[in-house]
């Protein structure tokens, strides 16, 4: 499903859901469109969009009961500083910040995406994750000081086994969802547990799928669109 404008989340979705938009920064490569894949389906889609197009994902999620249309948005090769489109950002309720623990100059670049983000959006919620854990395990035992002294969530994930994504994507939702009511206790909740917080074991490939397949069976992605930015 193609669209030329971006939906108004200030407005209740067809059926009076609730609305909200989480977005994905980071350097190329570094697995944001992997991630969003690896939560909303049991396997990867290959896409081709062009420079100029976004990927935007609806997914449909219950919080407190209540239903919530979720949108996020992934860029498409245009992860350069300072070159995003303000659209980007517009609206957006929380962030989900990422870089590839495999690759140093991913993580070096945080801070200038995060000065990007907060040029627009000051205060939304963001996420901060190390992805390709899968990759090299010795570095969940590394402290990363850049989520820590920007009061970040940090997770250690793996879109290609999935270690940790469900809980991140849900999280950010929930973030989203407190950040526009206005709300700061999910923030101090969510970092409370960080405190204690231990890594869940990375399961085998069978043990992933079920995982996969049982947060999904009540889920839907309802449809997946190149959003042209003008």
């Amino acid at each position: 499903m193609a669209a030329t404008t971006q939906p108004d989340y200030d407005k209740p979705g067809d059926k009076g859901e609730e609305r909200v938009k989480v977005i994905c920064l980071g350097d190329s490569a570094v697995g944001k469109s992997k991630l969003v894949e690896r939560f909303l389906m049991d396997g990867y889609k290959p896409q081709q969009l062009s420079t100029y197009a976004l990927t935007l994902f609806n997914h449909k999620e219950q919080i407190d009961g209540k239903p919530v249309s979720v949108d996020f948005w992934d860029t498409a090769g245009q992860e350069r500083f300072n070159s995003m489109h303000p659209s980007y950002y517009h609206q957006a309720h929380c962030c989900i910040l990422v870089f590839d623990c495999t690759r140093k100059i991913t993580y070096k670049n945080l801070p200038e995406w995060l000065r990007d983000l907060r040029q627009y959006r000051p205060e939304i919620p963001c996420l901060c994750v190390a992805n390709k854990i899968d990759e090299d395990m010795d570095m969940t035992k590394k402290t990363f000081a850049f989520a820590k002294k920007n009061n970040m969530p940090f997770y250690y994930v793996s879109a290609a086994d999935g270690t940790n994504v469900v809980r991140l994507f849900r999280d950010a939702i929930r973030a989203a969802v407190a950040y526009k009511n206005n709300s700061t206790d999910f923030m101090d909740e969510i970092m409370k547990e960080l405190e204690n917080f231990k890594l869940d074991p990375i399961p085998s490939r069978t043990k992933a799928k079920k995982v996969e397949d049982t947060a999904n069976g009540d889920n839907d992605v309802s449809h997946e669109a190149n959003l042209i930015i003008s």
